[in-house]
């Protein structure tokens, strides 16, 4: 049997070490907002051309046309993903104007019918994006308030020794833990790497949040159970009782769903590997958080209470 509760000052010691650097990344550089949050357009161009031009060939080219281009990405050999201030439909003709005419010499040379094909565009006001960001906000609060409501509601039959609410604030401390760490993995890859957040990064956390409680009920279900025949066993050795024997399910079912998601990851397309990078970071530090965080921290808020009533 694994001394998880005995050993939680190591464990907790290196989750509040991996909070602290991605606080530090999203203090320093923040995450970089898409155009769901931000406002602006963005184009999907597939060139049909056997040597494309580079991305910031194009860059160039546009902003030499008055074009506010924020970023110019290549999703694979010949696909690009334009991303650009507000646009209107005279403004989305202009560019597609734009693209035509100044590689109308390549599409001559190469005998193609068109050098660029749009395959998608997408436009958000600034009204629209403060919104989204307003109620993104507003459903990871919510979603917070509710686990808490429903892991009080669920052990309320065993307050004792720790009464039932404190399950729920302890599985939703595991919870940030959870959303903390792969948002500032973002904020550092959208400062190297360019990636923004979007609606789907919003949806992502909302899912970890869904899995990551899930494993945690699990275990405090078990301990529960172990609770009521608990034998004369003082609570900290009930916990570890309980989390050993939930490791290998909790273990398996994560891993299961990871190689699931790599694979994803790898072959999937362009539009969801940022969606898939934060369920697999999310579920790999959730499995994490309700093994070595979620009941460790039921045994120190145990141990406070016993010491505050002698």
């Amino acid at each position: 049997m694994l001394a998880i509760i005995p050993n939680r000052k190591y464990n907790l010691g290196f989750s509040a070490l991996l909070i602290l650097l991605s606080a530090t990344a999203l203090f320093v550089w923040g995450l970089k907002f898409g155009i769901d949050f931000t406002g602006g357009a963005m184009v999907e161009l597939e060139s049909t051309l056997i040597n494309p031009p580079a991305s910031s060939e194009i860059q160039q080219k546009l902003i030499s046309d008055g074009f506010d281009v924020a970023s110019i990405q290549m999703s694979n050999q010949n696909t690009y993903l334009v991303r650009l201030g507000i646009m209107d439909e005279g403004e989305h003709q202009r560019f597609t104007k734009s693209i035509e005419e100044n590689f109308k010499t390549l599409q001559k040379n190469e005998g193609s019918n068109n050098a660029f094909i749009e395959k998608r565009f997408e436009s958000i006001g600034p009204t629209i994006s403060q919104e989204f960001r307003q109620k993104s906000y507003l459903a990871i609060i919510i979603a917070l308030l509710a686990i808490i409501a429903y892991i009080g509601y669920s052990f309320r039959k065993v307050s004792k020794p720790v009464a039932s609410w404190k399950y729920g604030i302890c599985a939703v401390i595991a919870l940030i833990h959870d959303v903390t760490i792969p948002t500032g993995i973002f904020a550092v890859l959208g400062r190297y790497a360019g990636w923004e957040v979007d609606l789907l990064f919003v949806t992502a956390l909302l899912t970890v949040l869904g899995f990551s409680v899930h494993d945690t009920i699990v275990v405090y279900d078990r301990i529960r159970e172990n609770l009521l025949k608990s034998g004369g066993r003082n609570f900290a050795e009930i916990a570890n009782i309980s989390v050993n024997q939930t490791l290998a399910r909790s273990i398996n079912t994560s891993l299961t769903t990871v190689i699931v998601l790599v694979a994803l990851f790898v072959l999937g397309g362009e539009t969801t590997r940022r969606f898939i990078f934060v369920l697999i970071a999310g579920i790999i530090f959730g499995t994490y958080s309700s093994i070595f965080i979620a009941s460790p921290l039921l045994v120190i808020w145990n141990n406070i209470s016993q010491k505050n009533k002698k």
